[in-house]
């Protein structure tokens, strides 16, 4: 065996479908948008992702998963049009929003998933897709963002396989099956003939967004699904546990920013 023989995406497709961690529906992320919306500008992750991007010479960018807006919102800013794509109406509508209060009139958004076809979606120079590569078929899903792209792509996706730490997994005395990690994409291009760069950026983590007990346990069933009674008490005593250093402490989730040249 050698590294032309592995099919990446088979391997790929066959973790996610395993994984603890399942795709979102629409209804989910229209009940996400409020909260989402609440917090997700100030975040760091904007401005090092946008750090990341070459807009020379580029008028137009794809915004896929667009979510509220966060990034759309700032590089509308620099560019003649924005498209931004989301399947969440609800997240769209905060986008529009927030673009009306901040008198931005350039960000034409898109009702769309994945799975839709994008015939109609027009190519631009740069094509972005931001925390919003949790799709089935990873190959598609690249091939789609390529064939949009004029210029430039730029995709981010979580290192290390879990959306929570270990350290509460293991409190819960919750076993996961992990997602598959970022250097999947990597391969995946590189089996498609794209030679793709690779840098690292940060969020907040757990600690540093949710101030509440509340709000810190409602996070983790976000990522994980239901939750057993007993592993919510444990989730409860591991919270009340911390000093009130730990909870308040500045914490970073990393994020892999993969990009490539058409």
């Amino acid at each position: 065996m050698n590294l032309h023989t592995i099919d990446f995406n088979a391997l790929y497709m066959q973790q996610k479908e395993q994984s603890t961690f399942k795709m979102k529906s629409k209804a989910s992320w229209d009940k996400k948008a409020s909260s989402m919306n609440s917090r997700v500008h100030a975040s760091i992750y904007n401005e090092e992702f946008l750090n990341e991007l070459n807009l020379k010479e580029c008028e137009t960018l794809l915004d896929v998963g667009c979510g509220v807006g966060n990034l759309s919102l700032k590089v509308a800013l620099k560019l003649k049009t924005v498209y931004a794509l989301d399947y969440s109406p609800q997240m769209l509508e905060y986008l529009k929003s927030n673009a009306k209060e901040q008198n931005i009139d350039n960000i034409i958004t898109l009702e769309k998933s994945w799975y839709d076809s994008w015939e109609e979606i027009p190519s631009c120079d740069v094509v972005i897709a931001s925390r919003s590569m949790e799709v089935k078929n990873m190959q598609e899903a690249l091939l789609k963002l390529h064939e949009k792209a004029k210029k430039r792509v730029y995709v981010s996706y979580k290192v290390g396989g879990s959306f929570v730490d270990e350290k509460i997994l293991k409190a819960m005395g919750k076993t996961i099956i992990k997602k598959p990690d970022y250097i999947y994409v990597v391969n995946i291009l590189y089996a498609l003939g794209i030679n793709a760069s690779v840098n690292f950026i940060r969020s907040e983590g757990r600690n540093t967004i949710y101030t509440s007990k509340e709000k810190f346990i409602e996070s983790i069933q976000w990522s994980l699904g239901e939750l057993t009674a007993q592993e919510l008490q444990k989730l409860e005593v591991y919270y009340n546990n911390l000093d009130e250093v730990k909870k308040t402490q500045e914490e970073y989730v990393s994020w892999a920013v993969i990009s490539w040249e058409k």
